[in-house]
């Protein structure tokens, strides 16, 4: 028998996508008796069909699914003809749990997309049409579902097939074949019953059964990311992943990236034995004749047809939150098993799901699709994903509530980065600063507007500068009138603006300075990834403490008063948010000292003494 047909049913809400599973299974008698008992009783509690069965149910596992009659979760069947076995996704339609459809399809061959006759096409379906396209699904089905509510009419299925067959173009499919059906009565879901004389193609599991879904992408040679170093014995030191293309031999050269070292199969261990060759998709664990530098993320190649190596790419992303993807804000990368900081340094433009248009925009919202390019902090091995998916698909994780935000197809490493190196210099940060006789630190104000960052960095820049130090301050409203004078106050905007401002204090640590950064820098994110983009002891976050109605009472530029009145958008404690830092490193209480015993207290905290200007523990 062959391998089994994964294959996913997705599309817009009510368009039947649990009853058409619940009727493969239930013709293909994959139901047992006690199951059909229970389904009776479900159906005459949670059913919307009457003294009948309802076969949805049979897919729909969860209370509240049964309750609203809707999918939300993915949910997985198996079941098997003579012909073939099959593993189904049943996906949920509801835009707010496309993320859940996506899963669904990151696992799949092919796609049934459901379309209900009566309601036609929907932004839904030209959405997950799009999206199994970019997961690499090349073999579509449209199943034009409830033709019993429009009396069968053919022209009514010619019209929907003629509306969508310009996206199938466009998306590229493979294959495609529409097909016109009740799966709440039968038609043409497992056999010949057929209310449609006019329909003289193949049923659902005919299609299903017959169709090939081989990659047509060139075959690859030897590929296996590293998930686990295994060292269980004194003298036993192997590597565990599965093998994501191509076969391997014992005493085949194979090459270590991103290191680029390579070495010679030792042995291939198996389920409790050792094997002489293993192939793409099983799990093994690899030893190699030389000690060289592996650790998981590292991604074994054959030598000869080694992947490629980057830290810079264009993909196609999918973004999966309501927190929306910025330029400049960083994330947590997920790659096979490697992963590292991203930031992504582009959006260059969203998709408009229904036309295909490229449209400009500085975010990505939930369910949006988009071509952005990725910076990363390190090399990483990788393979296009139309190549291969399992070592080019990624996903983007919020690096302080580490939930899933984005998930992402690699297209093609950016090529300016394989031409940009460092310049080696000859004067460093360190003889810089020795120098200066004092220790590069960048003091990073933060607070609401009024809450004293100005005053009081400008004042700590007088008493350090009075006591012969090296300083620079970066105020926010000084920055806006040059460097960043192109940015506006949206999400966005104030996302770039703290990127730019980081950039620069690098620059100036890098120089031997004192950087004091004074900038509402009002979310946690971009205060935290300016933090990493600093060693450990030359950033300390100041979070200039004073409630939003004391900053309102005082209004030193009368902003307050602009933004409640409607004049000022976008203004930060208004209708803006300000997220409070959860661990500064100093908090400073403008209510309760003035400027002056708050620049005390900064002082008191930082060893001011010469080359050892250092933050006290």
């Amino acid at each position: 028998m062959p391998d089994a047909l994964h294959f996913i049913a997705c599309g817009s809400v009510d368009d039947g996508k649990s009853t058409l599973i619940g009727r493969l299974l239930f013709e293909s008698k994959q139901v047992y008796a006690d199951h059909l008992s229970a389904l009776a009783k479900d159906s005459t509690r949670y059913g919307t069909q009457g003294d009948a069965l309802d076969l949805a149910l049979l897919v729909d596992g969860l209370q509240a699914e049964r309750e609203q009659s809707i999918t939300i979760d993915v949910s997985y069947r198996f079941f098997a003809t003579p012909r073939r076995r099959f593993v189904v996704a049943d996906t949920p339609g509801h835009e707010q749990y496309t993320r859940n459809m996506a899963t669904g399809a990151s696992n799949s061959d092919l796609a049934v997309l459901l379309v209900n006759a009566k309601n036609g096409l929907q932004t839904q379906t030209h959405r997950h049409a799009r999206i199994v396209a970019l997961l690499g699904i090349r073999h579509l089905v449209m199943a034009v579902n409830k033709m019993d509510l429009v009396q069968w009419d053919e022209t009514v299925f010619r019209q929907i097939v003629e509306q969508f067959e310009p996206l199938v173009i466009a998306l590229g499919f493979e294959s495609f074949q529409p097909i016109p059906m009740s799966a709440l009565h039968g038609d043409n879901i497992t056999g010949t019953k057929s209310a449609a004389s006019w329909y003289t193609g193949p049923s659902l599991l005919d299609w299903l059964e017959s169709i090939e879904v081989g990659l047509s992408a060139p075959e690859l040679g030897f590929r296996m990311p590293v998930q686990w170093v295994n060292r269980h014995k004194d003298n036993f030191r192997g590597y565990c992943g599965r093998i994501a293309s191509g076969e391997v031999r014992v005493g085949e050269r194979i090459r270590v990236l991103p290191s680029g070292t390579e070495s010679k199969v030792r042995s291939i261990v198996g389920w409790k034995e050792e094997r002489q060759a293993a192939l793409c998709g099983e799990s093994i664990t690899i030893c190699i004749e030389d000690e060289i530098d592996v650790s998981r993320g590292s991604v074994f190649a054959a030598a000869a047809d080694a992947l490629e190596v980057s830290d810079q790419f264009e993909a196609n992303v999918l973004c999966l939150s309501e927190n929306q993807l910025f330029t400049g804000r960083s994330y947590i990368f997920h790659l096979h098993s490697c992963q590292a900081v991203a930031t992504i340094t582009a959006i260059k433009y969203r998709i408009d799901v229904t036309l295909g248009t490229q449209l400009a925009t500085r975010s990505l919202g939930l369910n949006d699709i988009g071509v952005i390019h990725l910076s990363l902090d390190r090399p990483v091995p990788f393979e296009p994903y139309h190549r291969c998916r399992r070592l080019g698909g990624f996903i983007l994780i919020d690096r302080l509530d580490n939930q899933t935000v984005g998930a992402g197809m690699i297209d093609f490493a950016l090529r300016r980065a394989a031409n940009l190196h460092w310049q080696a210099l000859a004067i460093n940060k360190e003889a810089r600063a020795r120098q200066k006789l004092q220790k590069p630190v960048c003091l990073w104000f933060t607070g609401l507007p009024g809450s004293g960052k100005s005053t009081i960095a400008n004042l700590l820049e007088k008493r350090l500068f009075a006591a012969g130090r090296h300083t620079y301050v970066l105020d926010g409203d000084n920055i806006r009138h040059g460097l960043n004078r192109d940015l506006g106050f949206s999400e966005a905007d104030r996302v770039e603006n703290i990127r730019r401002v980081t950039e620069v204090a690098k620059l100036l640590i890098d120089a031997g300075l004192i950087v004091i950064v004074a900038f509402i820098s009002p979310y946690r994110a971009e205060r935290e990834s300016a933090r990493s983009s600093f060693d450990s002891e030359e950033f300390l976050e100041i979070f200039v403490d004073a409630s939003l109605e004391e900053c309102e009472r005082r209004d030193p530029k009368g902003l307050y008063a602009k933004a409640r009145r409607g004049e000022l958008v976008n203004f930060t404690g208004i209708d803006s948010k300000y997220e409070i830092p959860e661990t500064p490193d100093i908090r400073l209480d403008t209510v309760a000292y003035n400027a002056e015993e708050c620049v005390d207290q900064v002082l008191g905290v930082l060893d001011l003494s010469p080359l050892n200007f250092t933050a006290r523990s």
